[in-house]
């Protein structure tokens, strides 16, 4: 029987999700997990891949299970992992659906504040920056959607066989008084730290270091620059991931401290 689970992750203490030897990574500790409480050995696969301190609000993985087990796995599984890891649902699947190739829409959002504070830093991404041109960062964001071809928003184009993304949509939202930032987007697919590099190209804009039209050639002519410089991972958070047979609403509590706190109405810029 093939299983989704359903969970989310705080990557501040790991190398990712993806496992690489010698590093401690989200999918290394739930396969020694699954494999502790199961007594076997345990591959699974992630919806997608995400960078070192990278977060997930929303994540699937699937793995194939031979054996009934005569225990409450969600609940020990959720017992022996660590605070920053949690399972929200186990999910029994007809036939073999693939967490990571089935999935027909993922969407990202990418914090940051401008002043030092302790209680945000694994949370989001502090750029002390002052005046920025929101109203230039926005017309650059509304440009994203209009574009396929990622190429140059792409770590290393040159090693997959294509760098076409669909964006249903892209957003940038601020505090009421401008101190914070939100990015959100929405594709079929994303490049490797594609979402990091746009966000380091809109903080140019917003400096004044790129223009408008600048941004509007990287995506219209998919020139690979010389320098390229992916804005800090802590702020990007995996939100939503939907599948044609799949849509459960995101339940972790980040997006009720960073999207709808108290103290910060997001206003659409």
């Amino acid at each position: 029987m093939r299983y989704f689970f359903h969970i989310a992750y705080h990557g501040t203490h790991y190398n990712g999700w993806q496992k690489h030897p010698g590093m401690h990574s989200v999918q290394e500790v739930l396969e020694s997990a699954l494999g502790r409480l199961l007594k076997k050995q345990v591959a699974i696969i992630g919806c997608g891949r995400t960078d070192a301190k990278v977060h997930a609000g929303q994540f699937f993985f699937h793995t194939d299970l031979d054996d009934d087990w005569d225990f409450d796995l969600f609940f020990r599984l959720n017992k022996i992992l660590q605070d920053d890891i949690a399972i929200f649902d186990i999910i029994p699947m007809q036939g073999l659906p693939h967490a990571r190739f089935d999935a027909i829409q993922r969407s990202y959002d990418y914090y940051i504040h401008t002043y030092k504070d302790p209680f945000l830093s694994q949370f989001s991404s502090l750029y002390a920056e002052k005046d920025l041109d929101l109203e230039k960062m926005k017309a650059a964001v509304a440009l994203l959607p209009v574009y396929t071809d990622y190429r140059a928003f792409c770590k290393c184009p040159d090693k997959i066989d294509h760098t076409l993304c669909y964006i249903s949509s892209a957003g940038l939202y601020a505090s009421a008084d401008g101190s914070r930032l939100r990015f959100n987007i929405s594709a079929n697919r994303f490049l490797s730290k594609m979402i990091r590099i746009i966000v380091g190209r809109l903080l140019e804009i917003g400096r004044g270091d790129m223009s408008v039209d600048e941004f509007q050639h990287y995506l219209a002519n998919g020139e690979t620059p010389q320098v390229i410089i992916p804005a800090y991972p802590q702020g990007l958070y995996l939100s939503k991931v939907t599948y044609p047979y799949l849509d459960i609403p995101a339940i972790t509590s980040y997006s009720g401290r960073l999207n709808n706190a108290a103290d910060v109405d997001w206003l659409a810029v």
